[in-house]
C-alpha cells in the first residue's frame, strides 16, 4: 500500500463542474462576507422603523418541514419586527446548486441551510458572515452545544455556521432474527469482524433465518464514517481543519481498504445482499424483516421502528462498526444554518442571528428532536420533559446519543473540509461499487483518490490557495 502523503499522482481528470465552480468563486466580491466579516451593531433592529424580512432557504420536507414551520411560526409570533420566510429548495444537492447560481446573480437569501460537505464551499464563497463573529460579539455561551456537533463546523478555530439538523450513522439489526439464529439480541456487534460473524450465522446461505445476514446501501458516506471511526484522515493535511486547506485525498488508507474488502467478501460469499447505491432500496430491504444487519443514519430511526412494528420484529440499534474498538467514532452528518453577509443589510444579518439563537434553545431543540429524530444540538435539551418522555418511548435513540457522547472530538472525527467533498463522496461511492462487484479495494480507492487530484488543485487555485 502506498503510504499516506507520499502518493505520486498518475491520473488527473477535471470536469466542467469544477471549472464552473472555480469561475464562480473567482467572481465573488466578498465585500459583505468572508473571514474578516464583523457582526453588525446589536441594536440595529431596534433602531429600524421597518419590519425585517429574512428569506430562509432550506431542504426540510414532509414531517421535518412541518416541524421547522412550527418553529418559524412560533418565532414570528414572538417578534413584531422580524419575519422569517422559509422557502423549500429541494434536497441538499439542489439547495447548494441554487445557492451557487444565486451567488452569480447576486440574489442569495438572508439565511440558508447547507449540508455538511458543502461547508468549505460556503466559506470560500466569501458570501457568508461567520457565526463566530456573532458569538464573539455577544459572548454567546456555546458550552451547551454538543462538542462533536459544534466541532464539525469549526475550521481553523472559527465556527462558520450553526449546526441545525444533525445525524450519525448507526448499526440497525433485527433482534428477532438474532434470537432465531442463536445470537444474543441484546448484544449488537461492535467491530467489522463481529458483524461478519453474526451475518454468517444469520444468512440463509448458512442455514440462518435471514435472506441475507447483512445489507446496506453502497454509500460513500459510510466510507467517510469508517475512516473517522478508525482514527484516520480522509484528506490531508489535518482533514483541512487547520490553517492549511486540504491538498490531497487520503481515503485509500488501510482501514478504508479493509472496510471495502470486508464488504465485498460478504457479498461474494452470499452472506450479504447488494441493493446498489439507492438508500431507499436498502432501507426497504431491512424494513421487510428479511435482513439481519444494516447501516443507516439515525435520521431513519422513526421509519425503521414503524416498519418493525408493522412487520412484527423487534428493532435493535448499535454503534457504527469499526476495524477494532477505540476512542474514536463516526462523523456527524446533516446540515447547518449560514447567515449571508454579501448583499444583505445589517438588520437582515441580525434578524437571522436572532432566529438561529431561538432554534438553538434547549426547549426548541427538544421540539426539533422529537418532531424529526435529528440530534438535539443542545445538551440541555435531553433533560427537557418533552425529550425525556419521547426517549422513554423510543429507547433505541439513546444508543445514538451515547455513541455521540463516547466519540472523542478529534481531527479525524471532524471530517474532511475540502472544497470538492461532494465530488469526492461520489468518487468513493463509485470505487466501493466497483469493489463490491469484484474490483481490488486498494486499486479502486487509490484510483479514485488520484482521479480527484486535479479537481482539488483547480479548486484550491480558484480560491487563491
Amino acid at each position: 500500500m502506498t503510504p499516506r502523503g507520499q502518493r505520486r499522482i498518475t491520473a488527473r481528470a477535471v470536469g466542467g463542474a469544477v471549472v464552473a465552480l472555480g469561475l464562480l468563486l473567482s467572481g465573488c466580491s466578498g465585500g459583505g462576507g468572508g473571514d474578516d466579516t464583523k457582526a453588525p451593531d446589536k441594536d440595529v433592529i431596534a433602531k429600524s422603523d421597518a419590519v425585517v424580512n429574512v428569506d430562509f432557504w432550506h431542504s426540510m420536507d414532509g414531517t421535518n418541514g412541518e416541524t421547522l414551520n412550527k418553529l418559524v411560526d412560533d418565532f414570528n409570533s414572538k417578534n413584531d419586527k422580524i419575519v422569517i420566510k422559509p422557502v423549500f429548495q429541494g434536497n441538499y444537492d439542489d439547495a447548494i446548486t441554487k445557492y451557487k447560481a444565486a451567488v452569480q446573480s447576486n440574489s442569495t437569501p438572508s439565511m440558508v441551510q447547507i449540508y455538511d460537505i458543502g461547508s468549505q464551499f460556503m466559506i470560500d464563497s466569501k458570501t457568508v458572515a461567520p457565526i463566530q463573529a456573532f458569538i464573539d460579539r455577544d459572548e454567546f455561551d456555546v458550552s451547551d452545544i454538543q462538542p462533536n456537533i459544534a466541532g464539525y463546523y469549526v475550521v481553523n478555530d472559527k465556527m462558520w455556521s450553526m449546526p441545525f439538523n444533525t445525524s450519525m450513522p448507526v448499526l440497525y439489526y433485527n433482534k428477532t432474527l438474532f434470537e432465531k439464529a442463536g445470537l444474543d439480541p441484546e448484544t449488537p456487534p461492535l467491530t467489522l469482524k463481529d458483524v461478519g460473524a453474526a451475518a454468517e450465522k444469520l444468512s440463509k446461505k448458512n442455514g440462518g433465518p435471514a435472506e441475507f445476514g447483512f445489507n446496506a446501501a453502497i454509500y460513500g458516506w459510510f466510507v467517510e464514517q469508517e475512516i473517522a471511526s478508525n482514527g484516520d484522515l480522509y484528506c490531508s493535511p489535518d482533514n483541512g481543519r487547520g490553517a492549511d486547506r486540504a491538498t490531497e485525498f487520503t481515503f485509500d488508507n488501510e482501514g478504508a481498504v479493509e472496510f471495502a474488502s470486508w464488504w465485498a467478501d460478504m457479498v461474494k460469499s452470499g452472506v450479504a445482499g447488494n441493493t446498489g447505491r439507492d438508500t431507499g432500496d436498502a432501507q426497504s430491504a431491512f424494513k421487510s424483516g428479511t435482513i439481519g444487519i444494516s447501516l443507516e443514519s439515525t435520521g431513519a430511526l422513526g421509519g425503521m421502528q414503524a416498519a418493525a412494528e408493522s412487520q412484527g420484529f423487534e428493532l435493535g440499534v448499535g454503534y457504527f462498526p469499526r476495524v477494532e474498538e477505540n476512542d474514536f467514532g463516526p462523523i456527524i452528518g446533516g446540515a447547518s444554518l449560514y447567515i449571508t453577509g454579501e448583499g444583505h443589510t445589517d438588520a437582515e444579518q441580525e434578524a437571522a442571528w436572532q432566529f438561529i439563537q431561538f432554534v438553538a434553545e434547549p426547549a426548541n431543540q427538544a421540539i426539533w428532536h422529537t418532531g424529526t429524530g435529528y440530534f438535539p444540538i443542545s445538551k440541555a435539551a435531553l433533560e427537557d420533559p418533552v425529550d425525556v418522555k419521547w426517549r422513554e418511548e423510543f429507547p433505541q435513540f439513546d444508543v445514538a446519543i451515547q455513541q455521540l457522547e463516547d466519540t472523542k472530538l478529534s481531527t479525524p472525527t471532524q471530517g474532511c473540509a475540502a472544497g470538492v467533498m461532494p465530488q469526492a463522496r461520489q468518487a468513493v461511492e463509485g470505487a466501493l461499487e466497483a469493489i463490491v462487484q469484484g474490483g481490488d479495494a486498494q486499486t479502486e480507492l487509490t484510483k479514485a483518490a488520484e482521479g480527484l487530484q486535479m479537481q482539488l488543485d483547480d479548486y484550491n487555485d480558484s480560491v487563491g490557495s
